[in-house]
């Protein structure tokens, strides 16, 4: 199939929150389509946390290409702007073999950066007042200056974990330096898309997909979750990472330093997760243009490959008319 028609690229974009089940339909999608994935996880760049990031096995992948997965050691940052470029990058690579460019994952503001081209501007910078926050956030805690972040930003409150505390921080600095919040610059950006996208979501109900949760967080603690930070920390990563605030790793830091019991570890792990989902689910309902899915009927897997090759066919159908 040929994938050059009209000046715009297609994109296929698949979304929705964890435990959802993208991986299992987007390998399905992928084999039917002629693509190669993109991962849209902020998370699984990172070499060595695999457990904790639910990252795709090679068994899983079934042949399938995968991008932006294991790119980086814990310790190297990685922006939305760092996503921006790589991915745009491997959809230029992807296209040359005339292969479709498929983006699976739950990170939304990397995704929606990607689909929309979100110019990304430092809008300036004032240590200082950075530093004046991190002195904050060591001496009442990241709930505290996530409080801070509500007062001047709600929108972006709502959007950032108070344990990511490096983009709290980056919101508060804009706000403090420009004048605008964060949400105001996201929302004036150009929602005119480069590539011609077809954007599916996953939804399903609330009450299953956490239970979905719980279930994914038991297996990952029976296949060693515990196990991968002790590691990450025996090599060197300081609990004190972007990588290592992430769910599972933070709460498992806590339990080895012995700030709360393992049970207490794991029910943060689980409500952290349930809350993390919500969020997500909160970005991806303001984005335009999701043609959304429900899988809360899990057995009919094979309708629901059905309803989204439709939504595909359909798109690039009315694109190419």
């Amino acid at each position: 199939m040929e994938r050059h028609l009209e000046n715009k690229p297609e994109l296929l974009v698949l979304i929705g929150p964890t435990a959802v089940g993208k991986t299992k339909l987007s390998i399905a999608l992928a084999r039917a389509h002629g693509c190669e994935i993109i991962s849209g996880d902020s998370m699984q760049v990172y070499r060595g946390m695999d457990i904790g990031t639910a990252k795709i096995t090679p068994e899983e992948q079934q042949g399938v290409p995968h991008h932006l997965i294991d790119i980086l050691n814990p310790d190297e940052p990685f922006s939305a702007a760092d996503f921006q470029e790589r991915a745009g990058q491997a959809i230029r690579d992807i296209r040359s073999r005339n292969r479709l460019p498929f983006v699976v994952g739950g990170t939304g503001l990397y995704i929606e950066s990607l689909c929309y081209q979100y110019r990304f501007s430092e809008g300036g910078a004032d240590e200082a007042f950075r530093e004046e926050q991190m002195r904050y956030l060591q001496d009442y805690g990241p709930e505290a200056l996530h409080d801070r972040l509500r007062e001047v930003d709600p929108p972006s409150a709502d959007r950032l974990h108070p344990n990511d505390y490096r983009r709290v921080i980056r919101a508060l600095e804009i706000h403090h330096v420009t004048g605008a919040t964060l949400s105001e610059q996201l929302a004036g950006q150009n929602k005119e898309s480069p590539y011609r996208l077809c954007l599916i979501g996953l939804t399903m109900d609330r009450a299953l997909l956490y239970k979905r949760i719980e279930e994914r967080i038991d297996e990952m603690l029976e296949k060693g979750l515990l196990r991968e930070v002790q590691g990450l920390l025996e090599r060197g990563c300081s609990p004190d990472l972007i990588s290592m605030q992430a769910l599972g790793y933070k709460e498992m830091v806590g339990y080895l330093r012995g700030d709360y019991s393992y049970e207490h570890a794991v029910y943060l792990l689980k409500r952290d997760t349930r809350r993390f989902a919500k969020r997500q689910l909160s970005w991806f309902r303001h984005m335009k243009d999701i043609h959304w899915v429900d899988v809360t009927d899990t057995v009919n897997f094979a309708g629901h490959l059905q309803t989204i090759n439709a939504i595909i066919a359909t798109k690039y159908t009315e694109s190419e008319a």
